[in-house]
């Protein structure tokens, strides 16, 4: 049995972006198969990193959870998530 695989905010928003900004590399995967596998990857790498930056801003920063927060999405959000555009 296949193991199912469930997107996230970060995973949605990767599949929104990509399909904009990224619609021949979204086709190719389509038509392997692996765009559902990437989109988790990218999703779970991004929460990963996420967990780890907050925390060592928060001690390292002394930043508040929600400064750390967001301050880590800024750092990371174009990793995996809201990647460059495809040249035209």
């Amino acid at each position: 049995m296949a193991e199912q695989i469930y997107l996230t905010q970060y995973g949605l928003m990767a599949e929104r972006h990509w399909r904009e900004f990224l619609p021949a590399m979204v086709r190719e995967m389509e038509a392997n198969g692996t765009l559902m596998e990437a989109l988790f990857e990218a999703q779970e790498i991004t929460l990963d990193e996420m967990e780890a930056l907050t925390r060592q801003l928060e001690t390292e920063q002394k930043m508040t959870p929600q400064q750390a927060h967001d301050t880590a999405w800024e750092m990371i959000r174009e990793r995996y998530i809201l990647l460059p555009p495809e040249e035209s």
